[in-house]
């Protein structure tokens, strides 16, 4: 951990980092409610104020940073930060939004799929096309909790399709460099699961007895530790933020365990590439309110629509 260089710190619950062609940062506070752009000097500066819980960022094809919006947490202090907990009770629905990064206007893009309202919408990935996939953790109250799933928004952002629905709370979400495969990371069984495509937007048909077994779980850590939200390696790895143990869970496509990259930091919650090559790791350490940098000895898949 010797080459980690702390970019921002006082951040409340940072989450989705989207490193820019200019170096600077996006990412979401949670529990602050906004999207913020952390400059190299370390300058923190307010994009736009989100209600709600802004959770998940991505460059769009028009230019605009798309968000998702899990329609907000009750938050609990434990020993050493503050944690998103339950459904509070001024809950507002889960929804895609975007953003203009000039004005600063937010826009509610969609909130509901069909009869089914969204939410708890977390992390979000365009593929070549456009076309906008994003997971729902679905929400947690006293004595029940949602399932979670993952869905694609057409290009044009008009049209909304159910990818798979029942997964247990589905959290981060990536492709694979082919744009073949969808992995989703499930977050209290630190599961991470590959969804074979057979068409942009469309999941390959598979004999399961749960609707959630559409796809296959490539790789499950044991113990104690928990998946957030991924990004992927230009090699094809999947780099899964690791609640608890703290650090960067490499998994390649066959499931093997690459390595593991401490942070610490329990509460690590994402992973962005940037810099030269796109051999720099940028990373939120949500609990302690941190953005930082390492390199990064492999490095990371092109997005689209972001210009490196």
């Amino acid at each position: 951990m010797s080459d980690i260089r702390v970019l921002a710190t006082g951040l409340e619950f940072p989450e989705g980092p989207v490193v820019l062609p200019d170096g600077s940062v996006l990412l979401v506070e949670i529990r602050r409610q906004t999207l913020t752009r952390v400059w190299p000097d370390g300058r923190k500066e307010v994009v736009a104020k989100i209600p709600g819980g802004p959770n998940g960022a991505a460059m769009g094809p028009d230019g605009k940073c798309y968000i998702c919006n899990n329609g907000g947490f009750a938050w609990i202090p434990t020993r050493t930060t503050v944690m998103p907990g339950p459904q509070p009770e001024d809950y507002r629905g889960g929804s895609i939004q975007r953003v203009d990064l000039q004005s600063g206007k937010v826009e509610t893009v969609i909130d509901r799929c069909g009869e089914h309202a969204l939410r708890g919408p977390n992390d979000l990935v365009f593929d070549k096309h456009g076309g906008l996939w994003f997971s729902d953790l679905g929400k947690r109250r006293a004595r029940e909790m949602d399932l979670g799933g993952f869905y694609y928004l057409k290009p044009g952002m008009k049209e909304i399709v159910e990818g798979v629905f029942g997964v247990l709370p589905a959290n981060g979400i990536g492709l694979s460099p082919d744009e073949n495969t969808v992995y989703i990371a499930e977050t209290p069984t630190g599961r991470l699961w590959a969804y074979d495509l057979s068409e942009p937007g469309t999941v390959r048909p598979r004999d399961a007895i749960y609707r959630g077994e559409r796809g296959k779980p490539i790789a499950g850590l044991g113990g104690y530790q928990m998946f957030d939200s991924l990004a992927v390696e230009a090699n094809g790895n999947v780099c899964v933020a690791t609640l608890v143990s703290g650090c960067i869970s490499v998994i390649a496509p066959d499931g093997a365990l690459v390595e593991q990259v401490p942070t610490g930091d329990r509460v690590t919650t994402n992973i962005a590439f940037g810099g030269p090559e796109l051999r720099t790791a940028y990373i939120t350490l949500s609990g302690k309110g941190e953005l930082i940098a390492m390199d990064w000895p492999r490095p990371g898949l092109s997005l689209n629509f972001l210009n490196k």
